[in-house]
């Protein structure tokens, strides 16, 4: 196993997932049962399922695609992904004031 490999998607996954709606969905439902640790293996699960199905993905795709079209098209959705972020904030910005 390679362990900078691991190292490495789990402070990616772990930094990307703090603050996320999901762990407030996570705190939410925790603060009003009486079980948290049901709340803890549901949502645990939730994420190794989905983390499951993205890898599936991924190397399915990467067996069909070659790496730098997968990387290309990651950046290009990244960035669309961005500019619209950008554009509606300052659309949003503006109708308020």
């Amino acid at each position: 196993m390679d362990l900078q490999l691991l190292g490495l998607s789990f402070i990616t996954v772990f930094l990307s997932e703090l603050g996320d709606k999901s762990q407030v969905a996570a705190i939410a439902l925790s603060g009003s049962t009486k079980s948290p640790r049901a709340i803890f293996f549901g949502t645990a699960s939730a994420l190794l399922l989905a983390s499951f199905l993205g890898v599936m993905v991924g190397q399915g795709v990467a067996e069909v695609l070659p790496t730098h079209l997968v990387k290309i098209a990651a950046a290009i959705g990244f960035a669309i992904l961005g500019i619209r972020l950008l554009w509606f904030n300052q659309e949003d910005e503006s109708q308020t004031h």
